[in-house]
This record gives C-alpha cells, structure tokens and sequence, in this order.
C-alpha cells in the first residue's frame, strides 16, 4: 500500500461564510501549517507575512487530539490551546510568539472536520 502527505491549504468542509473566517492546515514535510483565514480579509494585510503556527507531523495527531477533548494530555513542543471563556479559542507557538485566535464557530468548524478526518495527515 503507497500512502502520500496531502499538501495545499485545506480547510474544513463545515467552515461557513464561504471559507472567509476559518482555521486552515497545510502539510509540510515534516510540519504542519495552521493559520487563520481571516487574516486575509484585510487588504493592508502582507499575505507573505501571514502568521503561521508549525506544529511537527509527528504531533498532530496529539494536538487534533487535544483540540477537540481538552482533557487529553497536551504534549512538550505542541502548541498551546486556550479556551477562553467567551468560547473564543487563542492557538500559541512559545518558540515564535505567534499568537491565533479563532471565533467560537471557526474552532467548532475545525473541530468537526477533525472529527470527519479531513485533516488527516496520510491518505492511501
């Protein structure tokens, strides 16, 4: 069986409004990418300059993991998840002090696809 890394920008299918306020996920090699749609919807925004937040493949499975059960141990060298009170949800990476902030819907957009396996690291 030949198993291959899906690469390109993806983001979940329950995303709404288009795909406008979403978080999205890329992978790299051995990273993957998240960042935040709405970053784009800025026009003085650098979309080369976009924040991005790299997480290691081999603990994505430990961060999707984590995102949608917060009772599930967070691991050394992930980042961190923090669930506001407002329902809104703030993603941080220590190393480079890049800081996203998801919307209540965005997260439970995110969280259903995980759920769907859409961001599954390896396909066949």
């Amino acid at each position: 069986m030949t198993t291959q890394i899906r690469r390109g920008w993806r983001k979940s299918s329950f995303s709404n409004n288009g795909g406008a306020s979403c978080v999205e996920v890329n992978f790299i090699g051995d990273h993957v990418l998240l960042r935040d749609s709405k970053y784009l919807r800025n026009p003085d925004n650098d979309p080369t300059t976009q924040p991005q937040i790299s997480i290691p493949a081999d603990l994505w499975t430990v961060f999707c993991d984590h995102s949608t059960d917060p009772t599930t141990q967070a691991t050394a060298g992930m980042p961190t998840i923090d669930r506001r009170n407002d329902g809104w949800i703030t993603v941080s990476c220590r190393d480079t002090g890049v800081t996203l902030v998801f919307t209540p819907g965005e997260w439970a957009a995110f969280i259903a696809g995980i759920q769907a396996e859409e961001f599954s690291l390896v396909v066949a």
